[in-house]
């Protein structure tokens, strides 16, 4: 089974252009961004098999990749 894509312009597409202006214009939202692109690609790798960890640490980075998820989602909603 393939493995679902979690970046932030996958998941959320219709605030492309929101979140590259806050990129640019909010050192917060470009830290949370870099974060949350970071922790993605660090389950990623637990995921397809690169590398190991148990079950309770991938839930604890995937809690946290969806806490700074909703976080963005937040920001990128008060910009629209």
């Amino acid at each position: 089974m393939p493995l679902e894509k979690h970046d932030l312009l996958h998941e959320l597409p219709e605030y492309k252009s929101v979140i590259h202006d806050l990129k640019v214009s909010d050192r917060h939202f470009s830290k949370l961004f870099t974060e949350y692109h970071d922790l993605d690609h660090e389950i990623h790798r637990f995921e397809s098999g690169v590398e190991n960890c148990d079950d309770a640490h991938l839930e604890e980075r995937k809690k946290l990749r969806l806490s700074l998820k909703d976080q963005m989602l937040d920001m990128l909603k008060k910009a629209s």
